[in-house]
């Protein structure tokens, strides 16, 4: 995989999306971003001292139904990487890492498709690792250096990262990480925000989240629902 390095881009998924042209498979780390996004277009904290990086990768033959196995394989490699350096992730679903509470990682995946199989996707990740934090969200973020109280080299961390990246196991891997099993959760509906009030059981393969709402298992999907849990925020980092 061709990997670029930058010291400065407004987006590491928009410097790769523009290159799917060139149908190489890619990667692209920045020391910092001044356009960074999260989900829904919210703003990414990028300040130097993180990590900033987009996949770009192609495919044949990958169901369309699969494509949540790439948020899992992200979520994963990032959980399994803050593991190594001893702090204890939790993955909010679907695509958000927390770490005591506070959100540390975002991931950002945008697929091109074709017919019914995923051609390209482009995975981004934006990993708090010595980066100073806003004050705005020091109540809702951390960083792997404020958790283990030490300094800590970015390059490291991507290296650790592309390590366990790609391993198999998908599945089981991001469910030993998913948080607030049995747990109280609110459930954002939609545009209105409408809320319900559930008990999180599990996700399924395809990244189905199942919940049990008014004594009943019910199954939601990320393109219908957001979860939120408590002391959590709607702010990206």
């Amino acid at each position: 995989m061709k990997r670029i390095f930058l010291e400065e881009t407004p987006s590491t998924n928009d410097y790769a999306k523009a290159r799917r042209k060139d149908k190489e498979n890619l990667l692209v780390v920045a020391k910092r971003q001044t356009g960074g996004r999260g989900t829904k277009g919210r703003n990414f904290s990028s300040g130097t001292g993180g990590v900033y990086l987009s996949r770009l990768e192609f495919y044949e033959n990958f169901p369309a139904k699969d494509a949540f196995r790439i948020m899992q394989g992200a979520a994963a490699a990032v959980c399994e990487t803050l593991s190594s350096f001893g702090v204890t992730p939790q993955i909010k679903w679907p695509n958000d890492v927390y770490v005591n509470g506070k959100k540390i990682c975002g991931i950002l995946i945008e697929n091109t498709f074709c017919g019914y199989l995923i051609s390209s996707s482009v995975v981004g990740i934006g990993l708090n690792v010595c980066n100073r934090l806003p004050v705005e969200l020091s109540s809702i973020a951390t960083s792997l250096c404020l958790e283990t109280g030490k300094e800590i080299g970015v390059d490291e961390v991507v290296e650790r990262l592309l390590e366990v990246w790609g391993r198999e196991n998908i599945h089981e891997r991001y469910a030993q990480y998913l948080g607030w099993l049995g747990e109280e959760i609110t459930l954002i509906i939609g545009e209105n925000e409408g809320k319900i009030e559930a008990t999180l059981l599990s996700v399924d393969s395809e990244g189905g989240l199942w919940a049990c709402v008014d004594g009943k298992e019910k199954r939601f999907v990320a393109a219908e629902v957001s979860l939120r849990v408590a002391n959590s925020a709607e702010e990206e980092l």
